[in-house]
């Protein structure tokens, strides 16, 4: 093959582009099943089917490859869920849930799911990528969920609350949900408190994100008078199934 013929292979160009992203899909492969830590440079390199040269080509070092993966997998999705949360419209809970929702499940169904996993069990080792990872991800991630929350404050549509801690009630069992899936619900053992969580994670997101809003809502005189009856029904079948 000519050296004009092969600099000017569309193949070639477009496997050359293709290169980093290919990259960091076997990085994050290998780091969520072998640890950051435990996985070699060379080993990346071997599974996207490239030299070590081309890695470091791309990557000068095995931390700035977990940076990348931190940005490509996660960092650069709630940026793209922060653009969805700046045009949406609608009461704050149905708007919350339908972003929250697409925005998670989106995350959950990749690979971006393991770096969660990733993180958690490498990070207190490498300062350098916590911090990192703070700046890209955690605050971030939190600053689009309090915008949303501080909005239904203004709104009416929810209590006065903490904003920092609210988010953090909203986020942390989503992240556990990542977690569970590359942990407990790798090893295909079913038990009775992760089988909701294999089978229907959007369900389980939903579900969560009602009993939040539900603990978030304003309580008014009308409204408290709306839902007496059925608190009283409620009330009625509880005692009703002790008595049995």
């Amino acid at each position: 093959m000519s050296p004009e013929f092969s600099s000017h292979c569309p193949f070639r160009r477009r496997r050359k582009e293709a290169r980093p992203a290919e990259l960091l899909e076997a990085a994050l492969k290998l780091f969520v099943e072998k640890g950051f830590a435990a996985t070699k440079s060379e080993e990346v390199a071997r599974a996207a089917g490239v030299s070590k040269g081309t890695l470091y080509l791309y990557f000068p070092s095995k931390e700035e490859l977990l940076k990348a993966v931190i940005q490509h997998f996660l960092a650069d999705e709630i940026a793209a869920g922060a653009e969805e949360a700046a045009h949406a419209d609608g009461p704050t809970p149905q708007v919350m849930e339908e972003l929250l929702v697409s925005w998670w499940m989106r995350m959950y169904e990749s690979p971006a799911s393991g770096v969660f996993k990733l993180v958690i069990t490498e990070v207190r080792n490498f300062p350098e990528i916590a911090r990192f990872y703070v700046e890209r991800v955690i605050q971030p991630g939190h600053q689009l969920v309090e915008g949303l929350l501080a909005r239904g404050v203004e709104r009416g549509e929810f209590q006065a609350i903490h904003l920092e801690s609210a988010a953090q009630s909203i986020l942390m069992p989503l992240v556990m949900l990542c977690i569970h899936k590359h942990s407990m619900g790798a090893t295909g053992i079913a038990d009775a408190c992760g089988a909701q969580l294999d089978s229907d994670p959007a369900g389980f997101v939903r579900a969560h994100l009602r009993l939040i809003f539900k603990g978030l809502e304003v309580r008014t005189p009308e409204r408290a008078a709306r839902q007496a009856p059925q608190r009283e029904a409620a009330a009625s079948a509880t005692g009703g199934r002790r008595a049995a």
